[in-house]
């Protein structure tokens, strides 16, 4: 028996079953270069191979909105311009130009900070996986056709290949590479698939068949387990499922403390498809809707009918609330088809809310939109990154004067809008008795606001040890931010990772905390939580 112990978790769970070892075939591409007379052909090939793909993905999209994103990737100007480039000028041929490309690509979005986004690299290389398969004339494998029980160990795997994953049959999932944000991650998380990913060296460790027990919550892995390590597993797994049933059945009570305080659960979400997946957790709205997500999956800045065809279908599945957080990029989050001049800080530079107010075009358009969408639901307008009462008054009178032209027009919207803000730097914190008059509503972004307030880069693995949203100075200024909120009479909620620590959530209830925002997979334990305390 050999044990591993996996550090970062974002999933629950027990398995025990025989590995099912997926193999990928060979998609190495040919290197060497091409010649002038052979340009046309390679282009064409490339060419052939995205009008594959792309069917493919049309196909997928009616199963899962993650692919409608992959659909955008693999249409991308940037993408195509690429390997075009690379073809037409370095005289490479279409299966290198398409790996350099990938990568290329892929790395953009690796190197940010933002968990959520570094994890979309994942999305590229999937799509690019998809193109060279096409290119070398391979099929891929298909997970879909399992038919025993088994946990799936791979070198890392992608929306495209869970997507066909029969719960049924796949009862864990195990990967070399690969991140607790990515899509994967989550989707697996939607189906109950306990998950552990960035599993370092256990592909060397098993083979087809080799029985593991796995505890996705605790990170443990036991390969080859004796008899008294596999009965210990199955008793925890028989001890999960019931309390699993437990936690179904409270989803129908609403999340009121023992002395009468009703708390509001909601879902953090970049997509329809994450609505989709957290309805059925009962949640009473979403807390973070990132717009973001919309920009920077698309090949140029999204028109206002393309904005308000998403959030208008977002108001619709979940009336209850939608807090839409407006344009959220700079920093570590870039656009391929617009360049951000070059920062020495860009975490303290030109990002969110500062680019809306100087993008003004840019921003009614967003605006117009979400303004547009609350005609279907209790839609909410959030900025990001506010740091003084001249900006929150600066934005807002922006969105009067959407709403302005919205009547002129004739179009109908809420006109009673609710227009909050994000508290995430030192000074929103300083400043909430101020802001508290003149906002509807607070959300503390505890990711941020921990990195600033602590001046630990939560990137930075050599010191992520003193990123700790449980230090005193973070739990005093979220402290302070609530007591702000309630003497002005508004609702205060936290959107950060902290909203769905079982660590944090009784502190948090203990403050005063209206609504939670988080990850879907954290809202029935955090429910349980509320009515325990």
């Amino acid at each position: 028996m050999e044990k591993m112990q996996v550090e970062k978790t974002a999933s629950r769970g027990i398995a025990v079953a025989p590995v099912y070892y997926y193999q990928e075939p060979d998609l190495i591409p040919e290197t060497g270069t091409v010649g002038e007379a052979q340009v046309s052909a390679e282009a064409e090939k490339f060419e052939n191979a995205k009008n594959e793909v792309m069917a493919e993905l049309a196909a997928l999209a009616e199963k899962s909105e993650i692919f409608a994103a992959h659909q955008e990737i693999a249409g991308d100007f940037m993408l195509q311009e690429g390997v075009l480039a690379k073809i037409r000028d370095d005289k490479k041929n279409v299966q290198q130009a398409l790996d350099e490309t990938i990568q290329e690509i892929a790395a953009i979005f690796a190197s940010m900070d933002d968990a959520y986004m570094k994890e979309r690299a994942a999305d590229v290389k999937d799509v690019g996986k998809r193109l060279m398969a096409s290119l070398k004339g391979v099929r891929l494998p298909d997970l879909g056709n399992m038919d025993k029980e088994s946990i799936v160990a791979a070198r890392d795997l992608y929306p495209s290949d869970t997507v066909k994953m029969n719960p049924e049959f796949v009862k864990g999932i195990l990967t070399e590479e690969g991140g607790v944000t990515s899509h994967v991650s989550i989707m697996a998380k939607s189906m109950n698939i306990p998950i552990l990913v960035g599993v370092r060296g256990i592909l060397g460790k098993l083979s087809d068949g080799v029985l593991v027990c796995m505890d996705a919550e605790k990170g443990t892995i036991a390969i080859e387990p004796d008899e008294d390590t596999k009965n210990a597993y199955l008793e925890k797994k028989a001890a999960y499922e019931k309390e699993r049933e437990m936690l179904v059945k409270l989803r129908n009570q609403p999340a009121v403390t023992a002395d009468g305080k009703r708390i509001y659960l909601c879902a953090n979400v970049g997509n329809v498809e994450d609505i989709r997946n957290a309805l059925p957790m009962m949640i009473d709205g979403i807390g973070l809707f990132r717009s973001e997500f919309l920009y920077m999956e698309n090949t140029h800045f999204p028109t206002e009918e393309e904005q308000f065809e998403v959030y208008s279908e977002a108001a619709k599945l979940c009336p209850q609330e939608l807090t839409i957080r407006t344009l959220d990029i700079g920093g570590d989050k870039e656009l391929s088809y617009f360049q951000f001049e070059k920062e020495e800080n860009p975490f303290l530079g030109w990002r969110a809310i500062r680019i809306s107010l100087e993008m003004k075009d840019m921003f009614k358009e967003q605006l117009r939109a979400i303004l547009r969408a609350s005609a279907f639901g209790h839609v909410r307008i959030m900025f990001p990154m506010i740091i003084s009462l001249v900006e929150l008054r600066e934005a807002k009178a922006v969105v009067e004067e959407c709403k302005a032209e919205l009547r002129a027009e004739g179009t109908v919207f809420d006109e009673n809008i609710e227009v909050g803000m994000m508290i995430e730097t030192p000074a929103s914190v300083l400043l909430a008795d101020e802001f508290a008059k003149e906002a509807d509503f607070f959300s503390i972004g505890t990711n941020d606001l921990t990195q600033y307030l602590l001046a630990v880069d939560r990137g930075n693995k050599k010191i992520s040890d003193r990123y700790d949203f449980m230090n005193p100075a973070v739990l005093k200024a979220i402290r302070q931010v609530i007591e702000a909120g309630h003497k002005e009479g508004i609702k205060v909620g936290m959107c950060g990772e902290m909203a769905g620590s079982q660590e944090a959530v009784p502190v948090l209830l203990d403050m005063g905390l209206d609504e939670f925002s988080m990850s879907a997979g954290s809202i029935d334990y955090v429910r349980k939580l509320v009515l325990e305390n």
